[in-house]
């Protein structure tokens, strides 16, 4: 028998934001070109199980490898940024700065801190810097790339402001 309840704590967490940092189609078209490159320099005109098993097996690894690159999520969940397997509780943020290429290359660059939290993918040109202020954690700041990484700072502020609001 299924209940209903009117607490918001047992509510689902309202999604405020999710984004997957997923390959451009060039970069798979790429990938897959070398592979079969690769196995075609393999095979070299040879017959039996060399014709064949090379294309089997590093078509499919390169899509796998492909696939794996990509798996990056990304999302504002709750009162929580998600980015892939790691988690910030958004009471931590103290500023979410919307990045472009020319600014995540001045963060990231000679002067960046080496105890920043970064996921950068050289694909995505645009990035959050997420300042943070938990006496408790040295990371100073995270560096995450995103595509809209205006939208993505609005929602880890937005986030941040509503879990401030509730407490």
């Amino acid at each position: 028998m299924a209940t209903t309840s009117s607490d918001p704590a047992a509510a689902p967490a309202r999604t405020g934001y999710v984004e997957r940092l997923t390959l451009p189609w060039w970069l798979w078209l790429a990938g897959l070109g070398f592979a079969a490159l690769l196995a075609a320099e393999v095979w070299l005109g040879a017959t039996g199980v060399r014709a064949w098993l090379p294309f089997v097996v590093l078509l499919p690894v390169a899509a796998a490898g492909l696939g794996w690159l990509g798996r990056i999520r990304i999302a504002v969940q709750g009162d929580e940024l998600l980015v892939d397997d790691a988690r910030l509780p958004v009471r931590f943020v103290a500023d979410a700065i919307p990045l472009d290429a020319a600014g995540r290359r001045e963060v990231l660059g000679v002067g960046a801190d080496p105890l920043a939290f970064v996921v950068q993918r050289p694909w995505v040109s645009g990035a959050v810097q997420v300042v943070l202020n938990d006496p408790d954690d040295p990371t100073p700041y995270w560096v995450i790339s995103s595509r809209h990484p205006v939208r993505l700072a609005e929602a880890i502020l937005a986030a941040r402001d509503g879990a401030s609001g509730q407490a």
